[in-house]
């Protein structure tokens, strides 16, 4: 058993499946919906606005390996 204290040592969002978000359900944040908006440009897919969190956060990772900003960086 593990002495390691969740509180201190949770894993980021990002390590966390979308889809066992509480939240994940509720609008897609300010920040998502712009940084998505541009990886929806660079890659030539389309904007849905309305996404919520958790689908949102899925296709930012998902544009995030067809990005050629991100490729060449």
């Amino acid at each position: 058993m593990s002495n390691a204290n969740p509180k201190v040592e949770a894993p980021s969002n990002a390590e966390k499946d979308p889809d066992t978000w509480t939240t994940g359900g509720e609008p897609m944040t300010g920040a998502q919906a712009s940084y998505l908006q541009t990886l929806c440009e660079e890659t030539d897919h389309a904007f849905n606005p309305e996404m919520n969190k958790a689908d949102a956060s899925k296709l930012i990772d998902e544009l995030q390996g067809q990005s050629k900003r991100l490729k060449d960086a």
